[in-house]
């Protein structure tokens, strides 16, 4: 049952929160003009970079051997990233041939989960009433339950059985071709996938015995290797039922060939044992586990991942092999560096696979745009709330009769998204008539336009508006 807790603000209280929501709103307005400015300056800066470095770079086929002529020129190549370096998370039994690799834990845990629904009472209280619910779910960090509302949640255990954290790890040393890659390029290399996991006799049997006093401690009783072997068959069974079904609804399909029938039940065939094995209890020598699993780049610590308990940890551990990268950098020496445009900008890239120079310019004027058009949103949400909140006061002083009050929100918020949309407009416009003069006026244009027709239609609104008969005159004699 949800837990609820009611608080009731004064209207002396909720003024002077306005009052102080007026400077916060004043610095919003701020923020978001001066992100607005600034994001203009930033994408027209990047756009003449990207154009100027694709007039210099230059293709290279060949990066097998130093080229003395390429040093100081922006280059384009394809090519395999290697290392001969080793990863390992000797804590868990990883290890790795690999360019990159990261462990990412998940913790299984009650977690509160709050509601909030104010209502404005006459005289101009405010009521708030918090709902608290609760639900058992993955995530990053273990939750401590004594800040739990509801008293029959306090202090829930909700430990782990295992402690462990985030961590990443780097290859120092990885070569393109003939040169060494920089650390900030190393770091634009992705395509991660499962690490192997294999960990030893002795790490298995300290986890087990650890993991069997947590539990203990969770007042749940230990587990035994029958208990185990039980469960994992019921898994398997579960997914052998399901398979089973799948294959029958195929088999039934007639509007399937026989070989479009073999190729999907050969599918599923392979998912099912994907599914039955992938946190089969780990086995190391002659020693069988009891609450450690091990499956496709994962540790499970508990006694059944399709089960999960409060405490239960998984561990998936990803790598990134040696690859194809495409790239695009300023040769120096046996190494790469940024390529820096005559205004400033610094320029170099990096992407998984094989793209050509124009796909990877491309790439580049596109991840431009998304961010101007991302940061402009972010801008005009900033203005329109500042101005929200500056204004807000007025809203509040009406607090002592909700229903006036309700009507003056609604007018404020049109007013106030109207006015920012249009402030933003005008910033847009006044920065690209600095950067960009032809696009700026364009704009200016944009948001002259938007004013008149604001202005036009309320002026015709007021003139339609019939005046006031004028009262009966007595009559003359």
């Amino acid at each position: 049952m949800a837990y609820q807790e009611t608080t009731t603000i004064g209207y002396g209280s909720r003024l002077k929160n306005s009052f102080g929501g007026i400077a916060t709103g004043f610095l919003m307005f701020v923020a978001g003009t001066c992100l607005i400015w600034w994001n203009e300056g930033r994408a027209v800066k990047t756009d003449k970079m990207l154009k100027e470095a694709e007039k210099v770079a230059v293709h290279v086929d060949n990066i097998d051997n130093l080229d003395a002529s390429l040093e100081g020129q922006l280059i384009h190549a394809n090519g395999m990233a290697t290392t001969t370096d080793t990863l390992r998370d000797e804590a868990f039994g990883v290890k790795a041939n690999a360019i990159h690799l990261q462990r990412r834990v998940e913790f299984y845990q009650w977690v509160e989960h709050a509601k909030q629904e104010s209502k404005d009472k006459l005289g101009g209280k405010q009521e708030i009433v918090t709902t608290y619910t609760y639900s058992k779910q993955w995530v990053s960090q273990p939750v401590n339950s004594s800040s739990f509302k509801d008293p029959a949640y306090q202090n829930v255990k909700n430990g782990a059985v295992i402690q462990a954290e985030n961590a990443s790890l780097t290859s120092e040393n990885v070569t393109f071709g003939a040169y060494t890659l920089p650390a900030f390029m190393v770091n634009s290399i992705g395509g991660m996938q499962a690490a192997e996991v294999a960990p030893t006799e002795q790490q298995l049997r300290e986890w087990d015995q650890q993991i069997s006093r947590v539990q203990r401690q969770f007042g749940r009783a230990t587990i035994t290797d029958e208990m185990t072997s039980k469960i994992a068959h019921e898994v398997t069974d579960a997914v052998n039922n399901v398979t089973q079904k799948a294959i029958a609804a195929i088999n039934g399909d007639t509007t399937l060939t026989a070989e479009q029938k073999a190729l999907a039940i050969d599918s599923i065939r392979r998912d099912s044992i994907a599914m039955a094995t992938k946190t089969e209890p780990a086995k190391v020598g002659n020693y069988t586990a009891t609450y450690v699993h091990v499956g496709n780049g994962k540790l499970y610590f508990g006694l059944n991942e399709g089960a999960p308990e409060v405490g239960d940890v998984r561990i998936t551990f990803t790598m990134t092999p040696p690859t194809k990268i495409s790239l695009m950098g300023v040769v120096q020496g046996y190494t790469f560096a940024n390529y820096t445009a005559k205004n400033g900008k610094k320029f170099s890239a990096v992407s998984n696979g094989v793209k050509t120079m124009d796909e990877m310019f491309a790439s580049q004027h596109e991840a431009n745009n998304m961010w101007l058009w991302a940061l402009r949103l972010v801008g005009l949400l900033l203005i329109i709330s500042g101005l929200k909140g500056i204004f807000g006061i007025l809203v509040t002083i009406l607090k002592v009769v909700p229903f006036l009050s309700s009507i003056l929100s609604f007018g404020i918020n049109i007013i106030c998204s109207v006015v920012g949309f249009v402030w933003a407009l005008l910033v847009a416009a006044i920065a690209w008539i600095f950067y960009r003069p032809v696009i700026g006026i364009a704009l200016l244009a944009i948001a002259g336009a938007v004013i008149f027709f604001f202005w036009k239609k309320g002026k015709d609104k007021n003139a339609a508006t019939p005046a006031a008969p004028a009262p009966n005159q007595p009559a003359q004699p």
